[in-house]
Protein backbone atom coordinates (compact mmCIF):
# COMPACT_ATOMS: atom_id res chain seq x y z
CA UNK A 1 0.00 0.00 0.00
CA UNK A 2 1.29 3.47 -0.86
CA UNK A 3 2.48 5.60 2.05
CA UNK A 4 0.40 8.74 1.66
CA UNK A 5 2.09 10.83 4.35
CA UNK A 6 5.37 12.10 2.86
CA UNK A 7 7.24 14.93 4.54
CA UNK A 8 6.62 18.45 3.29
CA UNK A 9 9.97 19.52 1.88
CA UNK A 10 9.56 23.27 2.42
CA UNK A 11 8.18 23.38 5.95
CA UNK A 12 6.69 26.63 7.26
CA UNK A 13 9.65 28.78 8.26
CA UNK A 14 9.35 32.55 7.91
CA UNK A 15 11.44 32.51 4.75
CA UNK A 16 9.06 29.98 3.18
CA UNK A 17 5.94 31.91 4.17
CA UNK A 18 7.53 35.13 2.90
CA UNK A 19 7.66 33.55 -0.55
CA UNK A 20 4.27 31.84 -0.42
CA UNK A 21 2.52 35.05 0.65
CA UNK A 22 3.51 36.70 -2.64
CA UNK A 23 1.24 34.26 -4.52
CA UNK A 24 -2.06 35.59 -5.82
CA UNK A 25 -4.77 34.35 -8.11
CA UNK A 26 -3.41 36.72 -10.74
CA UNK A 27 0.21 35.53 -10.65
CA UNK A 28 -0.46 31.87 -9.80
CA UNK A 29 -3.87 30.87 -11.17
CA UNK A 30 -4.53 33.01 -14.22
CA UNK A 31 -5.26 29.88 -16.29
CA UNK A 32 -8.22 29.19 -13.97
CA UNK A 33 -9.73 32.69 -13.85
CA UNK A 34 -11.96 32.38 -16.96
CA UNK A 35 -13.65 29.37 -15.32
CA UNK A 36 -14.60 31.25 -12.14
CA UNK A 37 -17.90 32.96 -11.49
CA UNK A 38 -20.02 34.39 -8.70
CA UNK A 39 -21.88 31.82 -6.64
CA UNK A 40 -19.60 28.85 -7.28
CA UNK A 41 -18.55 26.44 -4.54
CA UNK A 42 -14.78 25.91 -4.59
CA UNK A 43 -12.35 23.60 -2.79
CA UNK A 44 -8.84 24.98 -2.37
CA UNK A 45 -6.50 22.06 -1.65
CA UNK A 46 -3.32 23.08 0.15
CA UNK A 47 -4.39 26.61 1.07
CA UNK A 48 -1.18 27.45 2.96
CA UNK A 49 -0.92 31.10 4.03
CA UNK A 50 -4.20 31.86 2.27
CA UNK A 51 -3.34 34.59 -0.20
CA UNK A 52 -4.65 32.65 -3.20
CA UNK A 53 -7.55 31.30 -1.13
CA UNK A 54 -8.68 34.81 -0.23
CA UNK A 55 -8.49 35.93 -3.86
CA UNK A 56 -10.58 32.94 -4.94
CA UNK A 57 -13.12 33.64 -2.18
CA UNK A 58 -13.53 37.16 -3.51
CA UNK A 59 -13.94 35.95 -7.09
CA UNK A 60 -16.67 33.38 -6.34
CA UNK A 61 -18.57 35.37 -3.69
CA UNK A 62 -21.33 34.95 -2.60
CA UNK A 63 -20.28 31.37 -3.29
CA UNK A 64 -18.34 29.43 -0.68
CA UNK A 65 -14.72 28.29 -0.52
CA UNK A 66 -13.50 25.34 1.54
CA UNK A 67 -9.80 25.62 2.43
CA UNK A 68 -8.15 22.23 2.95
CA UNK A 69 -4.88 21.68 4.78
CA UNK A 70 -3.08 18.87 6.53
CA UNK A 71 -3.32 20.31 10.07
CA UNK A 72 -5.08 22.90 12.19
CA UNK A 73 -1.74 24.71 12.59
CA UNK A 74 -1.41 25.30 8.86
CA UNK A 75 -5.09 26.14 8.49
CA UNK A 76 -4.58 28.87 11.09
CA UNK A 77 -2.31 30.61 8.57
CA UNK A 78 -5.08 30.49 5.96
CA UNK A 79 -7.68 31.72 8.42
CA UNK A 80 -5.53 34.66 9.52
CA UNK A 81 -5.16 35.93 5.94
CA UNK A 82 -8.82 35.45 5.05
CA UNK A 83 -10.05 37.16 8.22
CA UNK A 84 -7.56 40.02 7.80
CA UNK A 85 -9.13 40.70 4.41
CA UNK A 86 -12.63 40.62 5.83
CA UNK A 87 -14.07 37.65 3.92
CA UNK A 88 -16.71 35.48 5.58
CA UNK A 89 -17.36 32.93 2.81
CA UNK A 90 -14.52 30.52 3.66
CA UNK A 91 -14.76 27.27 5.62
CA UNK A 92 -11.79 25.30 6.93
CA UNK A 93 -11.15 21.56 6.73
CA UNK A 94 -8.27 19.36 7.85
CA UNK A 95 -7.86 16.39 5.54
CA UNK A 96 -5.81 14.20 3.22
CA UNK A 97 -5.91 14.83 -0.52
CA UNK A 98 -5.67 11.07 -1.08
CA UNK A 99 -8.91 10.43 0.83
CA UNK A 100 -11.07 13.55 0.94
CA UNK A 101 -13.77 13.45 3.59
CA UNK A 102 -16.17 15.13 1.19
CA UNK A 103 -19.19 13.71 -0.69
CA UNK A 104 -19.11 13.16 -4.45
CA UNK A 105 -20.03 16.10 -6.70
CA UNK A 106 -19.65 18.71 -3.93
CA UNK A 107 -17.82 21.52 -5.76
CA UNK A 108 -17.96 23.49 -8.98
CA UNK A 109 -14.19 24.07 -8.86
CA UNK A 110 -11.41 22.09 -7.19
CA UNK A 111 -8.05 23.89 -7.12
CA UNK A 112 -4.54 22.90 -6.03
CA UNK A 113 -1.44 25.06 -6.40
CA UNK A 114 2.01 23.55 -5.77
CA UNK A 115 0.50 20.47 -4.11
CA UNK A 116 0.89 17.41 -6.33
CA UNK A 117 4.69 17.72 -6.34
CA UNK A 118 4.63 16.94 -2.61
CA UNK A 119 2.18 14.02 -2.41
CA UNK A 120 2.95 10.31 -2.48
CA UNK A 121 0.33 9.37 -5.08
CA UNK A 122 -0.60 12.25 -7.40
CA UNK A 123 -2.81 10.02 -9.57
CA UNK A 124 -4.91 8.99 -6.57
CA UNK A 125 -5.03 12.63 -5.48
CA UNK A 126 -6.38 13.66 -8.88
CA UNK A 127 -9.00 10.92 -8.78
CA UNK A 128 -10.18 12.26 -5.44
CA UNK A 129 -10.28 15.83 -6.73
CA UNK A 130 -12.34 14.72 -9.72
CA UNK A 131 -14.66 12.66 -7.50
CA UNK A 132 -15.65 15.67 -5.40
CA UNK A 133 -16.11 17.93 -8.45
CA UNK A 134 -19.60 18.02 -9.94
CA UNK A 135 -20.21 17.17 -13.61
CA UNK A 136 -19.63 20.31 -15.62
CA UNK A 137 -17.11 21.62 -13.12
CA UNK A 138 -13.33 21.93 -13.37
CA UNK A 139 -10.30 20.62 -11.51
CA UNK A 140 -7.38 23.05 -11.75
CA UNK A 141 -3.79 22.12 -10.86
CA UNK A 142 -0.54 24.05 -11.18
CA UNK A 143 2.89 22.78 -10.18
CA UNK A 144 6.44 23.93 -10.69
CA UNK A 145 9.09 21.91 -12.53
CA UNK A 146 12.48 22.30 -10.87
CA UNK A 147 14.34 20.47 -13.61
CA UNK A 148 13.18 23.11 -16.09
CA UNK A 149 14.15 26.19 -14.06
CA UNK A 150 16.72 28.19 -15.99
CA UNK A 151 18.86 31.17 -15.03
CA UNK A 152 21.61 33.51 -16.12
CA UNK A 153 24.48 33.96 -15.47
CA UNK A 154 25.54 30.34 -15.07
CA UNK A 155 26.21 29.45 -11.44
CA UNK A 156 27.73 26.27 -10.03
CA UNK A 157 26.19 27.20 -6.69
CA UNK A 158 22.68 27.35 -8.12
CA UNK A 159 23.27 24.12 -10.02
CA UNK A 160 24.17 22.49 -6.71
CA UNK A 161 21.12 24.05 -5.04
CA UNK A 162 18.84 22.44 -7.60
CA UNK A 163 20.54 19.05 -7.27
CA UNK A 164 20.16 19.15 -3.49
CA UNK A 165 16.55 20.33 -3.63
CA UNK A 166 15.57 17.56 -6.03
CA UNK A 167 17.34 14.96 -3.88
CA UNK A 168 15.54 16.17 -0.77
CA UNK A 169 12.15 16.23 -2.47
CA UNK A 170 12.59 12.71 -3.83
CA UNK A 171 13.70 11.48 -0.39
CA UNK A 172 10.46 12.92 1.00
CA UNK A 173 8.35 10.95 -1.48
CA UNK A 174 7.58 13.87 -3.80
CA UNK A 175 8.27 14.71 -7.45
CA UNK A 176 10.01 18.08 -7.91
CA UNK A 177 9.57 17.91 -11.71
CA UNK A 178 5.80 17.63 -11.37
CA UNK A 179 4.92 20.32 -13.90
CA UNK A 180 5.79 18.21 -16.95
CA UNK A 181 3.92 15.22 -15.52
CA UNK A 182 0.52 16.77 -14.80
CA UNK A 183 -1.03 15.79 -18.12
CA UNK A 184 0.23 12.21 -17.81
CA UNK A 185 -1.05 11.98 -14.23
CA UNK A 186 -4.47 13.25 -15.34
CA UNK A 187 -4.62 10.63 -18.09
CA UNK A 188 -3.57 7.93 -15.61
CA UNK A 189 -6.40 9.09 -13.34
CA UNK A 190 -8.87 8.40 -16.15
CA UNK A 191 -9.41 11.98 -17.27
CA UNK A 192 -9.92 12.55 -20.99
CA UNK A 193 -11.00 16.21 -21.27
CA UNK A 194 -7.81 17.92 -20.13
CA UNK A 195 -6.29 21.26 -21.15
CA UNK A 196 -2.55 21.45 -20.49
CA UNK A 197 -0.68 24.76 -20.45
CA UNK A 198 2.46 26.26 -18.94
CA UNK A 199 3.47 29.58 -17.45
CA UNK A 200 6.45 31.06 -15.64
CA UNK A 201 7.44 33.36 -12.87
CA UNK A 202 10.31 35.49 -14.18
CA UNK A 203 12.58 37.58 -11.94
CA UNK A 204 14.89 39.92 -13.80
CA UNK A 205 14.76 43.37 -12.18
CA UNK A 206 16.67 44.39 -9.06
CA UNK A 207 13.70 44.24 -6.69
CA UNK A 208 12.37 40.82 -7.73
CA UNK A 209 15.88 39.37 -7.97
CA UNK A 210 16.60 40.54 -4.45
CA UNK A 211 13.33 39.12 -3.13
CA UNK A 212 13.80 35.72 -4.79
CA UNK A 213 17.53 35.41 -4.19
CA UNK A 214 17.47 36.48 -0.54
CA UNK A 215 14.46 34.25 0.10
CA UNK A 216 16.29 31.18 -1.18
CA UNK A 217 19.48 32.18 0.61
CA UNK A 218 17.51 32.20 3.84
CA UNK A 219 15.63 28.98 3.05
CA UNK A 220 18.68 26.93 2.16
CA UNK A 221 20.31 27.82 5.47
CA UNK A 222 17.36 28.16 7.86
CA UNK A 223 14.27 26.14 6.91
CA UNK A 224 13.16 22.51 6.89
CA UNK A 225 15.19 21.64 3.81
CA UNK A 226 18.41 22.88 5.44
CA UNK A 227 17.81 20.66 8.45
CA UNK A 228 16.99 17.69 6.23
CA UNK A 229 20.07 18.11 4.05
CA UNK A 230 22.42 18.36 7.02
CA UNK A 231 20.79 15.56 9.04
CA UNK A 232 20.81 13.22 6.03
CA UNK A 233 24.44 13.94 5.22
CA UNK A 234 23.63 15.26 1.76
CA UNK A 235 25.26 18.62 2.54
CA UNK A 236 27.12 20.35 5.34
CA UNK A 237 26.40 23.75 6.84
CA UNK A 238 29.40 25.29 5.12
CA UNK A 239 28.20 24.14 1.71
CA UNK A 240 24.73 25.52 2.37
CA UNK A 241 26.27 28.87 3.30
CA UNK A 242 28.16 28.81 0.00
CA UNK A 243 24.90 28.16 -1.86
CA UNK A 244 23.27 31.06 0.00
CA UNK A 245 26.14 33.27 -1.15
CA UNK A 246 25.59 32.08 -4.73
CA UNK A 247 21.94 33.12 -4.50
CA UNK A 248 22.89 36.56 -3.19
CA UNK A 249 25.55 36.97 -5.88
CA UNK A 250 23.02 36.06 -8.57
CA UNK A 251 20.50 38.55 -7.16
CA UNK A 252 23.09 41.33 -7.16
CA UNK A 253 24.20 40.71 -10.76
CA UNK A 254 22.80 43.37 -13.13
CA UNK A 255 22.17 40.71 -15.78
CA UNK A 256 20.56 38.24 -13.36
CA UNK A 257 17.51 36.48 -14.77
CA UNK A 258 15.54 33.39 -13.79
CA UNK A 259 12.51 31.64 -15.23
CA UNK A 260 10.52 29.36 -12.91
CA UNK A 261 8.46 27.06 -15.12
CA UNK A 262 5.05 25.69 -14.10
CA UNK A 263 2.80 23.11 -15.70
CA UNK A 264 -0.96 23.62 -15.48
CA UNK A 265 -3.99 21.48 -16.21
CA UNK A 266 -7.71 22.11 -16.34
CA UNK A 267 -9.71 18.91 -16.11
CA UNK A 268 -13.28 19.31 -17.37
CA UNK A 269 -15.42 16.92 -15.36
Amino acid sequence: MTDVTPAYTHGHAESVLRSHRTRTARNSAVYLLPSLGAGQRLLDVGSGPGTITADLAQLVAPGRVVALETSDEVLALTRAEVEARGFDNVEYLVGDIHALDVPDDSFDVVHAHQVLQHVADPVLALREMVRVCRPGGVVAVRDSDYGAFTWFPASAGLDRWRDLYRAAAHANGGEPDAGRRLLAWAHAAGCDDVEATASTWCYADPDTREAWGSMWADRITGSAIATQLVDSGLAGRAELEDIATAWRDWAAHPDGWISVLHGEILIHV
